[in-house]
């Protein structure tokens, strides 16, 4: 089914590197014109930009702190000047500061939890009034197994995709009156570029975990967010989506 987001206005945070970026470029081949942030702009940015709009689709990165209310609603606001509407967000943006639990600092758990869980609530929240007028609309968040089975030294960012879960559900429930679905994909252990520098062994451990004895790729991730955003499953809502190689337990 070619352009299956044929029509499609997509905002994706998050999106200048890694599995976000992937998602963004997905979309776009898929018929979506792409609306994406990050808190800087510089090279990725465009460079993104010019890759999405030589497949021939609409795209424009902005600057934004999605993670503050303003933020999202002035970036929203700014994407429904520019494209018209939004049909599909994807919550990508986020960042990890792993510590033991006895070492980690106030700060430290803030700042995860705030950026993870506090960016996908304010643009849900900025989003939603834009999907209800239309009466449909897709939101893919981005969880972790971490967020399922809990991590060593990775408290604050097992609450924070804890909490995008039942953030997740709770927001299906009140949004399926309007034909809006949103469901949340939780990765394992996928290459990226911020696992570029992880140790050879400490990977090959990693590795001996899962079931199919390989890490990840962002595209086997962004091609489960693409059908959870596209009209293949318009009955699938409130969805937890391993993509994990068989992983159970972080």
């Amino acid at each position: 089914m070619p352009d299956i987001l044929k029509g499609k206005v997509a905002i994706v945070t998050g999106a200048t590197r890694g599995i976000g970026r992937h998602i963004a470029k997905l979309f776009a081949s898929e018929g979506a014109d792409i609306a994406f942030c990050a808190r800087h702009g510089g090279e990725p940015m465009t460079t993104l930009e010019k890759e999405i709009t030589d497949l021939g689709r609409r795209c424009k990165g902005y600057i934004a702190d999605v993670a503050v209310m303003e933020g999202a609603q002035k970036f929203v606001d700014q994407v429904v000047a520019d494209f018209g509407t939004v049909n599909i967000l994807v919550n990508n943006a986020g960042i990890s500061d792993d510590n033991a639990m006895k070492r980690m600092t106030d700060e430290q758990f803030r700042r995860v939890v705030d950026t993870n869980l506090g960016s996908v609530f304010c643009m849900t929240k900025a989003v939603q009034p834009v999907m209800w007028k239309l009466g449909s609309g897709a939101i893919v968040n981005m969880g972790s197994v971490v967020g399922i089975a809990g991590n060593y030294k990775q408290a604050n960012y097992a609450a924070s995709k804890a909490g995008i879960i039942g953030l997740t559900k709770s927001c299906a429930k009140e949004f399926a009156v309007r034909n809006i679905r949103v469901n949340v994909v939780c990765p394992g252990f996928i290459e990226t570029e911020m696992t570029a520098d992880v140790p050879a062994e400490l990977k090959d451990t990693w590795c001996s975990r899962i079931p199919m004895k390989r890490p990840g790729t962002a595209d086997e991730v962004a091609n489960a967010c693409l059908f959870l955003a596209s009209d293949m499953c318009p009955y699938i809502t409130s969805v937890v989506l391993p993509v994990h190689g068989g992983m159970e337990d972080a």
